[in-house]
């Protein structure tokens, strides 16, 4: 069985879908960035039927509501959308299950209320998104040795340039919002439903055609002449107000919840890449502090695994859900 709801919000409301009875194991599944809630329609009913799985559009995706006019998206308004979610359900405990961004919202809500989360299920993600290489210790701290003052003569040149690459990004934000604002069209603009599924599989070229459309069907609405895509433009304007990998590594240390992290081997966080150099600390960190709570597996397919070939990930999922207390939602 299959659900509708909408979460009342103050400036609207957050749209989620679940499979299941309430009175099963409550699963929180949380979606990629620009995708939404039917990311994980191929892959729950391969899942265990003792589970009650709700799956979330987050602001400004699917078929939730925009932010205010006005404003950009920060990376914690995710995490709010969850705690809301939750809060409204009454649940105190429970899993979270996030793919990509998802699971960098799962795993910062786990450290945040690390109470709450008894499984983490990381599906391409590795729970936290550090600053890019180069700014993994934050300004005045890529050196060998930490400078005594941020001021210090010698080394101000050099500190003033890595806050300079930090700011940039922020003046681009704003800029890039009030521009967007002043093109009164970016959120009408009509496509023809194949125009509009190849632009969605051109941006994403690890989701197959299926795919694809799984994700238009909640993501874009029919109006006269074609489809208007339904998420809000203004969440390609990336905020993420990066956490450094320190930080990340210490913020770590805050889950209580048993971890299974699922890496395809052809996705975008292999330990093998030189774009992810954060990807092995967080992988030893995990298995330093969680120990036997933290469980790696790799498995072929792309950053899309989940959605694309779900029978690759549902059977690895299914003993992870099946191990442990058979935790009731309190609805």
């Amino acid at each position: 069985m299959i659900s509708e709801f909408k979460f009342l919000v103050p400036w609207g409301h957050i749209a989620a879908k679940a499979w299941g009875a309430p009175q099963g194991r409550p699963v929180l599944c949380l979606h990629g960035w620009l995708d939404n809630a039917n990311t994980f329609n191929r892959l729950i009913p391969l899942l265990p039927k003792d589970c009650y799985y709700l799956t979330v559009d987050f602001g400004g995706h699917g078929l939730s509501s925009h932010r205010p006019p006005g404003f950009p998206y920060h990376f914690l308004d995710y995490v709010g959308d969850v705690h809301r979610v939750v809060a409204a359900l009454k649940w105190s405990r429970f899993t979270l299950m996030g793919h990509s961004l998802g699971g960098t919202v799962a795993g910062m809500f786990s450290c945040i209320f690390p109470e709450m989360v008894d499984k983490l299920i990381l599906v391409e993600s590795y729970g936290f998104f550090p600053a890019p290489k180069g700014d993994e210790r934050g300004p005045g701290y890529n050196k060998q040795k930490k400078p005594s003052s941020p001021f210090t003569l010698k080394d101000a040149p050099s500190i003033l340039e890595e806050y300079e690459r930090l700011l940039r990004p922020k003046r681009k934000l704003f800029e890039s919002l009030l521009s967007l604002e002043a093109n009164k069209q970016y959120s009408a603009q009509v496509r023809s439903p194949q125009e509009a599924l190849q632009r969605l599989l051109k941006a994403n070229p690890n989701l197959t055609e299926d795919s694809g459309k799984i994700l238009l069907q909640r993501g874009a609405t029919e109006v006269p002449g074609g489809v208007v895509y339904n998420r809000d433009i203004r969440v390609t304007l990336h905020n993420h107000s990066f956490l450094t990998l320190d930080q990340s590594l210490i913020m770590l240390r805050k889950i209580q919840a048993d971890v299974l992290m699922i890496i395809a081997q052809d996705g975008i966080f292999s330990t093998e890449s030189n774009d992810m150099p954060n990807v092995k600390p967080l992988q030893e960190a995990y298995r330093t502090f969680l120990k036997e709570h933290f469980h790696y597996v790799d498995v072929p397919g792309n950053h899309f695994v989940h959605l694309n070939e779900p029978e690759v990930v549902a059977g690895i999922i299914t003993t992870f859900l099946s191990k442990g207390e058979n935790l009731k939602a309190s609805l």
